[in-house]
């Protein structure tokens, strides 16, 4: 499973992709769009960014699923949602928007996730490398 540090590495390498090329290349990833999530930190309570893919969307609603590619436990970013649901989202480089997070009830869960293993695989490989139920999060404006 991706170390901490991996995963710190990739947003950073990520990060540089869409400086360096202005924004042309990286608000897409294997199909998906990408998000910039940034939730409060659980502990630190400071500002926390990453960047998501988001493999399904519903109107205003934008899904992104806690995989960390399979590993047991929930990455950081989810954990500080779960504390603190108000969020900011960017989506194609597009200037970020407060948002609510909510965590997929069981029917939400049992709706989307089908939905989304059928387009994209990889989330159906990481829910078998794991014996925790990967959580689907819905990102939905707040008008405000």
């Amino acid at each position: 499973m991706p170390s901490d540090l991996a995963l710190k590495t990739m947003n950073r390498v990520h990060r540089l992709v869409l400086g360096v090329t202005g924004g042309r290349l990286g608000w897409s990833a294997a199909g998906m769009p990408v998000v910039e999530l940034t939730t409060v930190g659980r502990r630190s309570g400071q500002a926390r960014t990453t960047m998501l893919t988001s493999p399904h969307q519903e109107g205003s609603t934008i899904v992104v699923v806690a995989s960390r590619g399979g590993d047991d436990h929930h990455p950081a970013w989810f954990l500080n949602l779960r504390d603190q649901p108000d969020v900011t989202v960017s989506v194609g480089g597009q200037p970020a928007q407060r948002m609510r997070a909510e965590i997929a009830g069981p029917a939400e869960r049992a709706r989307l996730w089908p939905i989304i293993a059928d387009a994209h695989r990889n989330y159906a490989g990481y829910q078998r490398k794991t014996e925790r139920q990967i959580p689907l999060v819905l990102l939905r404006p707040t008008g405000t």
